[in-house]
């Protein structure tokens, strides 16, 4: 076994190499290159080819493209460009509006990995034969006693991603190698200062790609006018506090900019896309314990059914990236998959992703997740 898992010498191993034009995933194009793999780099023009071409935080557009190019040419490996506007639009932004329209928090990042990334940059690189996909996610996966791949966090918690990768599926994670599991960044900007590549101070994109200055409404605006219809915004004990001029202005848990004024603070507990009311009250209202999942991908080595027989499993869970997981139970009730937050959590929001943790180390096996289909705070669940 070579450095990868796989059974052949480096130099017979071809790599796509998955370059966004960020720190990361240059490093591992030339941490590869320099292990003497057959190394292909592969960037992916996903949006807005004119607007971002000098934008900076920007992700597979624009000026990101330029600079994977300028990397590949330093690190002297082949470097392609495909065109996937149209299918990011499809994949990702239009979920992404839909999903806000009906008063969900969309995760687009995962909704990208789930699709442009790892199903078709995956037949992309099976097209160009190569052994393996490599990403530069702060993630770790190694070879199981069973033979199959397993998913772990990676050693650098604060750069953990794998809330973003708990889609994956088995399949595709057998597939993928995520070289920088085991580094911190500084490390791996160290290595881009070594091998000479220009990015290595390059600010990492903190935005949603397609969403630069934060201002999701925009899209959703342009994608769905009838989205921004004005409705009510009524407290929890029914008073009507005032109008808003949309839904998709707001988000659960939201405090700031709500728009109107009370003697307590205020925070969105619920949004009714179907009325068009904002559901305002005090932030205890926000805290819950139980939410029903759907679209689960299980990762575990035992099934889940039989993991959560009886009175259900108990694993750690984050329901949202900034957070660190948390002591929760997984169980089934017929089809459907519920988690019960142990200590509970606040402000959680339909459209989230659950992700399943083994335990509560630092580097724990992720077992999977799930997208939140139902979220109810104990102030509803009476």
């Amino acid at each position: 076994m070579n450095s990868l898992d796989i059974a052949k010498r480096p130099e017979d191993t071809r790599i796509v190499v998955a370059m966004s034009g960020g720190v990361d995933s240059s490093v591992v194009a030339g941490l590869l290159a320099r292990q003497g793999y057959d190394v292909v780099g592969v960037t992916l023009q996903l949006y807005d080819h004119g607007e971002a071409t000098f934008r900076k935080g920007a992700c597979c557009a624009g000026q990101d493209i330029h600079d994977a190019r300028r990397v590949a040419a330093t690190l002297g490996i082949p470097h392609y460009v495909l065109d996937y506007e149209e299918r990011f639009k499809k994949s990702v932004i239009a979920p992404f509006a839909n999903a806000y329209q009906q008063g969900e928090t969309p995760v687009p990042c995962i909704a990208c990995n789930q699709s442009v990334k790892f199903v078709d940059l995956m037949a992309v690189a099976q097209d160009l034969g190569a052994d393996a996909l490599a990403t530069g996610h702060y993630v770790q996966s190694r070879l199981g006693e069973d033979g199959r791949r397993q998913l772990f966090r990676p050693v650098d918690s604060e750069r953990d991603q794998t809330y973003f990768l708990f889609a994956t599926t088995q399949e595709q994670l057998d597939y993928l190698r995520f070289p920088l599991g085991g580094m911190g960044k500084a490390e791996v900007r160290e290595l881009a200062r070594e091998m000479g590549l220009e990015i290595a101070e390059k600010h990492d994109s903190q935005d949603i790609c397609f969403v630069p200055q934060g201002k999701y409404a925009d899209i959703i605006r342009k994608m769905h006018p009838e989205a921004v219809a004005t409705g009510e915004i009524v407290h929890l004990d029914g008073r009507v506090l005032g109008t808003h001029e949309g839904i998709v202005n707001y988000t659960v848990g939201q405090r700031k900019g709500l728009g109107v004024a009370a003697g307590e603070p205020l925070y969105v507990v619920k949004l009714e896309h179907k009325t068009g009311r904002v559901i305002v009250g005090p932030r205890e209202a926000l805290k819950t314990h139980t939410v029903r999942l759907r679209d689960v991908n299980w990762l575990g080595g035992r099934p889940l059914a039989e993991l959560s027989a009886g009175n259900g499993a108990p694993v750690e869970v984050k329901v949202r990236s900034t957070r660190g997981p948390q002591p929760a139970v997984i169980q089934m009730r017929g089809e459907d998959v519920y988690v019960t937050l142990v200590s509970g959590e606040y402000g959680i929001s339909p459209g989230q992703a659950c992700v399943f943790y083994a335990d509560d180390t630092g580097t724990s096996e992720v077992w999977g997740g799930g997208f939140i289909a139902e979220a109810v705070p104990a102030v509803f669940a009476a």
